[in-house]
């Protein structure tokens, strides 16, 4: 019987405090004095973090932070670590104590069959298997290695397998089509491509073995392709790589190679990861991160902010962790992270709102309980997910009493987009309804851009709704007004004013970091400027607002207003677009697309439906816009620059004297009829 977890136990915060005074003589009145101790003193906080958490290296490193500004700091110089050498170091002791790696269920699997667990040993063995296949066709340090699979322990084992002989990692997810994909894929240029033949979705079974011959056949830096059978559907049709295996084939192997396998050492700042994180112009960033800030930075936000324990410890027995996710969001990654400190990670793969057709494939009322009797059936712990999720929760009127036992849980996560307070209350009504009165909600921001938290969750702080409660360790975070000054209790312009472990190393193939540079640091020269809104309160409690810039964020996934306009206009019908995400916290999340069409044509049901499926087909049925409009002209600058951010603030209820200077306009004259919908909306 796998042990449960036995509250009370102390918050990873408090152990961490009681370790600083006994091992470093250094003891904080307050939880603001302990946070600026960490922004000020980066050396020793950052050594703190390492030798908390234990971390090796078979070379000392000569310096914690060499002291160049942003974006050229490096961090703990001369130092050797591998991501996969760090989650394998737990395999003996969780093993020991009966306790899995990952739990696992999709669709199809859940209140029909038991989860699917895989023990530490055996991730182990699946990890050296596949990294020993990778390397026999030719991996080498430094090559990437692409993935297209949906949540599941498969995808685990190939990144761990891929980093662990130093591949350099990227993966999208199997809703994403074809263009989205080599947009992120072909700026990389991989040299194994590791994809799934379909995934199940919503009760409906996506093929995707088409998507993989245009991959193949657009990618031609591939030498070898290896599938993932979910669905079982033959895949000799795919004949345009030379070399192919089966997942179940490179993870079969057992003997004493595998045994006496062990990842290599590399430098602390050896590439680990490319992520994508879309401006409003050109393609997706391929953001790349680094092993060892990775790792500390990880770290540092799961356990010492997210509370979340190692499952073999006394303090945390048996603890659970989920946060539900895709592979295209970076809570993906985050959920990874479980690993690094040997704690079970839970996955499901497959919709949050369960099955949308029945038996005879007619669309049905999303599930809103999927997930929660996922989480019963697991005895999660800790329970993560988009605010997106929760909102959709309490407005299905869910109640938590009908979905089985949930009182291991003793966290929730948010992320993604701003949780509002009323669904942060019924959240909290909803567990002390079923006897959990004190439930924790470990609301957190951050993005894929530093694969961190800019602002998060603290055990031992009180719980405001709808607030985070606190800047996290480490993190330099302030709120700036236009002037560039930093303020209280009013919203300005997020900005981080002083370096940390997991800022990308640099952008794939950004010749000078120019790109890198324009991304974040034009705005406030040296100063971080992340794009988002946020107010800071008196007593610490942070608020994001929503997105600065014109970036999508449906729900937490990105993307680059550009990638959406490539789909929409290639279309005949469309000679110009214009997309707005309107995110605010206090509202409702609202994405309309702006049109203009060719002379003669309507914007009828059926052109509607053309343009949501030329959305849905190139990026993600998650980006098809909640409404469209048929106009006669977007709003332009003189030299032609669409005005997405003014349009955006336009309709977020500014004036129009205060979001754009018309004489800077080449057509103002089509102002009015933004101004007019902008009115309309504002109405009761």
């Amino acid at each position: 019987m796998t042990p449960s977890l036995a509250p009370p136990c102390v918050p990873q915060i408090r152990l961490y405090q009681n370790w600083l005074r006994e091992h470093r003589g250094l003891s904080f009145d307050s939880y603001d004095a302990l946070w600026r101790w960490s922004v000020t003193d980066l050396d020793t906080y950052w050594q703190s973090i390492w030798d908390y958490f234990e971390l090796q290296s078979p070379t000392p490193h000569s310096v914690v932070c060499d002291g160049a500004p942003m974006p050229d700091t490096r961090w703990f110089v001369g130092a050797r670590v591998n991501y996969a050498q760090q989650v394998l170091r737990h395999v003996a002791a969780a093993d020991a104590g009966g306790l899995p790696a990952i739990l696992s269920h999709n669709e199809e699997t859940l209140g029909s069959a038991p989860a699917r667990e895989m023990s530490w040993p055996e991730l182990r063995r699946q990890v050296a298997s596949l990294a020993l296949h990778l390397q026999a066709h030719g991996v080498e340090p430094g090559d990437r290695v692409a993935a297209y699979l949906p949540n599941s322990p498969q995808a685990m084992v190939a990144f761990l397998a891929t980093v662990s002989i130093g591949g350099v990692w990227s993966i999208c997810a199997p809703d994403m089509g074809t263009h989205a994909v080599l947009d992120r894929f072909q700026q990389i240029e991989p040299k194994v491509l590791i994809a799934c033949d379909g995934v199940t979705y919503g009760g409906r079974a996506l093929d995707r073995r088409a998507v993989l011959v245009e991959l193949c056949a657009a990618l031609p830096t591939v030498r070898h392709l290896i599938v993932q059978s979910s669905l079982g559907r033959p895949t000799e049709s795919i004949k345009t790589i030379a070399t192919q295996a089966y997942f179940t084939g490179a993870t079969s192997q057992n003997d004493s190679k595998t045994v006496a396998f062990e990842p290599l050492w590399l430098p602390f700042d050896h590439p680990l990861w490319v992520v994508y994180s879309s401006g409003t112009t050109g393609l997706p960033k391929p953001i790349v991160h680094g092993h060892g800030g990775t790792i500390l930075v990880a770290l540092a936000l799961k356990n010492l902010h997210n509370d979340i324990g190692c499952s073999y410890d006394p303090n945390t027995l048996g603890e659970r962790y989920h946060w539900y996710s895709t592979t295209g969001w970076v809570m993906w990654n985050a959920q990874m992270s479980g690993l690094l400190s040997g704690t079970t990670c839970c996955l499901f793969d497959g919709s949050p709102g369960g099955r949308s057709l029945d038996a005879a494939g007619n669309k049905v009322a999303p599930d809103w309980t999927t997930l929660w009797r996922f989480a019963a059936e697991m005895k999660v712990t800790f329970f993560g997910a988009g605010a997106a999720f929760y909102a959709n929760c309490q407005k299905a009127g869910v109640e938590l009493g009908d979905c089985g036992d949930l009182t291991n849980i003793r966290a929730l996560g948010s992320t993604g987009s701003p949780l509002s307070p009323e669904t942060q209350a019924w959240g909290t009504q909803q567990f002390e309804n079923i006897g959990t009165p004190d439930i924790w909600w470990c609301n957190i921001s951050g993005g894929t851009d530093f694969c961190g938290a800019f602002i998060g969750g603290n055990r031992e702080l009180p719980l405001v709704p709808g607030e985070m409660q606190c800047r996290l360790l480490g993190c330099a975070v302030e709120a700036w007004n236009e002037q560039g000054e930093p303020v209280l209790d009013e919203v300005g312009e997020l900005v981080c004013t002083q370096p940390i472990p997991s800022m990308p190393l640099y952008l794939w193939g950004d010749v000078g970091k120019q790109r890198y540079l324009a991304s974040y640091f034009d705005t406030y020269p040296g100063v971080w400027r992340h794009g988002d809104w946020l107010k800071i309160g008196g007593k610490g409690g942070c608020v994001i607002y929503g997105r600065s810039d014109a970036t999508i964020n449906r729900h937490g996934l990105r993307m680059g207003t550009s990638e959406l306009y490539s789909a929409v206009e290639a279309l005949p019908e469309v000679l110009d677009s214009l997309v707005v995400d309107l995110e605010y916290l206090g509202r409702e999340s609202y994405m309309p697309l702006f049109v203009v069409l060719r002379q003669g044509l309507l914007l009828d049901d059926a052109l509607r439906a053309k343009l949501a499926n030329a959305i849905k087909t190139a990026l993600s049925p998650r980006f098809v816009p909640d409404e469209i409009f048929h106009v006669a002209e977007i709003p332009r600058t003189l030299s032609g620059k669409k005005q997405e951010l003014p349009i955006k603030k336009l309709l977020l209820g500014q004036p129009l004297d205060k979001v754009l200077n018309i004489d800077a306009m080449a057509n103002p004259g089509c102002l009015d009829w933004y101004v007019a919908l902008a009115r309309s909306r504002s109405q009761p």
